[in-house]
């Protein structure tokens, strides 16, 4: 746990996470030392265990909660509200853009995901439950869309929100072998065609 920090040591250690997250994201985790990140942030070894008492599994850590708190806020407020096929639209919108305009193409929760499964299942643990959230929230406006009656009273939100998750995280993937935006919304579209299928 990081020691209570005044306004300027919390800054101090935003600004650490946010230059290590830009480098984790190009290099992954295996292909970024400390020593990159004290290079790149100007902060001496001393400093840097200061904000990360755990060293780089805790800062890693800390790399997938700013990463999942900026994926989701760029789906907001579409994403907290999902109920018609309007605001699903919108949130369809709102990811091309956010992902659009990344200098660095696929989903930084996943690839962390991925990279940590078979190194440290603790962290990679975490980054789940962050994607379980992203999840729940799309489960959260399945449901509301079937309680309004504009689903199947059938429809399983779990499952169908399992689907959207899917083909969003897949599109996701092709975005960043294809470096174009193109499979992320064709998986996007695809996925909206078949919920409103359900």
């Amino acid at each position: 746990m990081a020691p209570q920090l005044t306004a300027r040591g919390a800054a101090t250690r935003a600004r650490i996470v946010e230059s290590a997250a830009e480098q984790v994201l190009a290099g992954g985790v295996g292909g970024t030392s400390l020593d990159d990140i004290r290079a790149d942030t100007e902060t001496s070894k001393s400093q840097l265990f200061h904000y990360f008492p755990g060293g780089k599994s805790e800062l890693v850590g800390a790399i997938a909660s700013f990463q999942a708190d900026r994926v989701l806020a760029a789906q907001e407020p579409y994403l907290s509200r999902l109920a018609t096929w309007d605001d699903w639209q919108e949130w369809r919108d709102a990811v091309l853009a956010h992902y659009g305009s990344q200098p660095h193409w696929g989903c930084p929760i996943g690839a962390l995901a991925n990279e940590l499964i078979g190194t440290d299942p603790e962290r990679a643990a975490e980054v789940t439950a962050h994607m379980e959230r992203w999840r729940g929230l799309l489960e959260a406006g399945v449901t509301r869309l079937r309680d309004a009656g504009e689903l199947s009273p059938n429809a399983d939100p779990r499952a169908l929100s399992l689907a959207v998750f899917a083909s969003l995280q897949g599109g996701l993937l092709l975005t960043a072998t294809a470096e174009s935006i193109e499979p992320l919304e064709a998986a996007l579209d695809g996925a909206l065609s078949m919920l409103r299928a359900a």
